[in-house]
């Protein structure tokens, strides 16, 4: 099997995470568990996951000049992520606050810092998107930016695969270049005002779809016909704060390496259970071996 090229445009946070028994409500201090610091944000999540999945991937974002700048750039590298288009904005760096439960259930609060500097795409970077065999996108940067990388992605043959997260208006135009989108109940019922109800309306936006149901698993269809729930790989839960972000990862990487769509999400399936057994976004994002190992063929 050959090695796909993905290339991630995306944000890069330091994500800052605390664990209680239960997630404090608003006015109420609680005693924390536990506490981690690692290399978060969809984006850098999302890389780091393609990368130990198996990809060959290079990560588009921004870090601020400050010491959680050089400490994502370090640990994004040593992930086996190609950084070289990396960029270095002066300021602080994206943060996110975490508060995981004891059931794995989170709140976050995210600061973008330097992630907000990305309104463009530089030459070499387009260049990178153009040679990919699949764009991998999210919504935690300028909008505008990940509408730019997907038209040239779609013009170059490019597969686009949106993770149309945190639920914000999408333009058509980005909509329109996207291959596969993949959304939650939230972010479904953004889109189209009807979510896990309907998730074939998901398809009247992109011509294949993807609605992530957490313990219940995921769905998928397309325009060609093929609606199919595929089941949640159960384990114990820890936290599962980049479940998702394993879950879209794997399958950007399944599908570009020629696997049948829906074989791929039970793969993503998969590296989603995988990672939420660990504590920490980045450090709990699975390799391929795990993945193997619960993943479950038709």
């Amino acid at each position: 099997m050959r090695q796909t090229r993905v290339v991630v445009v995306g944000s890069a946070n330091m994500d800052l995470v605390g664990t209680a028994p239960a997630l404090p409500r608003p006015g109420e201090t609680l005693l924390g568990a536990g506490f981690v610091m690692v290399p978060g944000g969809k984006g850098a999540n999302q890389a780091i996951a393609a990368a130990r999945a198996g990809a060959s991937c290079a990560f588009l974002g921004a870090i601020g000049s400050d010491a959680f700048g050089v400490t994502l750039r370090a640990r994004i590298a040593a992930a086996g992520v190609d950084t070289g288009h990396l960029r270095t904005t002066y300021g602080a760096s994206g943060v996110a606050l975490v508060m995981v439960n004891a059931q794995g259930e989170n709140a976050i609060l995210v600061t973008p810092g330097a992630n907000a500097s990305m309104t463009d795409l530089t030459d070499p970077e387009l260049t990178a998107v153009r040679e990919a065999d699949v764009l991998l996108a999210q919504l935690e940067i300028p909008v505008d930016t990940v509408t730019r990388a997907a038209a040239v992605a779609r013009a170059a043959g490019t597969r686009v695969v949106l993770n149309a997260a945190p639920a914000v208006p999408v333009p058509p135009e980005l909509l329109a270049a996207t291959d596969l989108l993949v959304v939650n109940e939230t972010e479904a019922q953004a889109l189209t005002g009807r979510g896990r109800d309907a998730p074939a309306a998901l398809l009247d936006l992109a011509p294949r779809a993807v609605l992530t149901l957490g313990a219940e698993g995921a769905w998928y269809g397309d325009r060609d016909g093929t609606a199919v729930h595929v089941p949640a790989v159960k384990v114990d839960v820890v936290d599962s704060t980049a479940a998702g972000d394993a879950f879209t990862a794997a399958l950007a990487v399944a599908w570009g390496e020629g696997r049948d769509v829906v074989d791929a999400v039970r793969w993503a399936a998969a590296a989603g259970a995988a990672c939420a057994r660990r504590l920490g976004a980045s450090v709990a994002l699975p390799t391929r071996a795990e993945i193997d190992e619960l993943y479950v063929p038709a």
